[in-house]
């Protein structure tokens, strides 16, 4: 079983991570890759870090085998971004443990909802918001053409008894 790790995104084990992804986005929608890379840096590495945001990985052996982030939105929404499951461990339920940690880790941190987008090549992440409770703003039965727009509201922190 991984181990859930906090960490910040200069941490060396998070260069699998956006190097996959930048692999995938560029495979997917053939774009040329140092675009790809870009896009993965637009957001400054502080954006995913405490106490507005954060970057989970989980870690096996040693090596991340999944992770994601989160930054704020708005005051009350928290934006999911960097999901992402090495493809040698798909198939396991990561990238859903690792999407409930981020949305557990957002409630703890006084977000109210979940905003995020994802590509229209990108199938598998599609059907993950939806398997986990997440309300599309796209019609599900129509091609996607562009990007796809979901959103959740979170339960209330449970105050420690």
């Amino acid at each position: 079983m991984p181990e859930s790790v906090w960490v910040a995104q200069s941490d060396p084990r998070v260069r699998p991570l956006l190097a996959d992804l930048a692999r995938e986005y560029s495979t997917r929608y053939q774009r040329v890759l140092t675009d790809v890379h870009f896009e993965l840096r637009e957001y400054p590495a502080e954006r995913f870090a405490p106490p507005e945001g954060g970057l989970l990985l989980l870690v096996d052996d040693g090596h991340a085998v999944a992770g994601g982030a989160f930054q704020r939105y708005d005051e009350e929404t928290a934006e999911l971004k960097r999901i992402w499951t090495h493809r040698a461990h798909r198939g396991r339920g990561l990238a859903r443990r690792v999407v409930g940690e981020l949305e557990a880790e957002a409630v703890s941190r006084g977000y109210t909802r979940i905003h995020l987008t994802t590509g229209p090549n990108q199938p598998e992440a599609r059907e993950l918001y939806l398997a986990t409770g997440y309300t599309p703003h796209f019609d599900v039965r129509a091609v996607p053409t562009t990007r796809l727009r979901f959103s959740k509201a979170l339960p209330a922190a449970v105050a420690a008894g």
